[in-house]
């Protein structure tokens, strides 16, 4: 490995990242190292990290190489492996048109959930197509202190628990993850979505994501809340044939997302790159190690 490690820092509506191109997959990320990137205090500071890797060279993507030149190997705040993360695709996106591997237009990206279609525009917004939502049966509830909530169990290739509140201060201070029941739900954690509405087709959220606590803003938990909202509102665009969308307010800023007759679901939002620079091999070997 050499003396220093480039990365850059980026965000997709204030959920930020550090971003490691590693496109032959030879530097060693564990579990320890993403930590140390991501702590906002002794690193780097992120949500997640976006580890930039050719598809044909990570053992867990070699398979989509076909399909998606790129693999978004991506990691939890707290060093785990999550499946997909919405804002992140984003901002990886972003990443490689930066970087001249893309222009504007459509691509397609590896994710542990499957590849995914992207499309970035001339106004500079990128529009992700998150796939499908699954809707597993089965009442779930959530609870912060003495209230609880009926939530809506959404798999957008990661679990979520979405619950419709009077007002998101109830949410809490989202540290801890909110309890669930039953544990069999949720066997491997839950992101949760506080939500509350704003107008007709317009809904704002406040999430802890699983591994990361409160962020600003979650792709896939805005599409699992669109999702939740619309068959709450009564909305099922693979029976009615008509999309929907709605507009995710977010504390980081705005996402549109919109359900199509096919099921598939869109996403757009801002991608933005902020910093770039070098990691110390030398620091994060000591941060990993202590």
């Amino acid at each position: 490995m050499s003396t220093r490690i480039a990365f850059l820092k980026g965000h997709g509506t204030e959920n930020d990242f550090v971003i490691v191109p590693d496109p032959e997959n030879a530097i060693d990320l564990p579990p320890a190292a993403v930590a140390a990137l991501c702590d906002r205090r002794a690193g780097i500071g992120g949500d997640g990290l976006l580890h930039v890797v050719r598809s044909a060279a990570h053992p867990e993507a070699e398979g989509m190489a076909a399909e998606a030149e790129w693999f978004m190997d991506y990691r939890n705040g707290d060093g785990s492996v999550a499946e997909m993360c919405g804002n992140g695709v984003r901002v990886f996106a972003r990443y490689l048109q930066r970087a001249g591997h893309v222009t504007e237009g459509d691509l397609a990206v590896a994710t542990r959930g499957g590849v995914k279609t992207v499309h970035i525009a001339k106004d500079g917004d990128v529009t992700v197509g998150m796939g499908r939502a699954v809707l597993p049966e089965g009442d779930v509830t959530v609870s912060v202190g003495e209230r609880s909530w009926p939530a809506r169990n959404v798999n957008m290739g990661n679990p979520h628990a979405v619950a419709f509140v009077d007002d998101l201060s109830h949410a809490g201070d989202l540290l801890s993850p909110p309890p669930f029941s039953p544990a069999a739900a949720y066997p491997d954690g839950v992101n949760v979505e506080f939500v509350v509405d704003r107008g007709p087709g317009h809904v704002a959220l406040r999430v802890h994501e699983r591994g990361s606590g409160e962020t600003r803003s979650c792709g896939t938990g805005a599409c699992a809340v669109a999702v939740a909202a619309a068959r709450r509102d009564g909305a099922d665009p693979t029976a009615t044939g008509a999309p929907a969308t709605y507009t995710v307010d977010v504390p980081g800023g705005t996402l549109v997302i919109t359900e199509r007759p096919d099921g598939e679901i869109e996403m757009t939002g801002p991608a933005v790159i902020v910093a770039e620079g070098e990691i110390d091999a030398d620091w994060l070997e000591t941060a990993t190690s202590a």
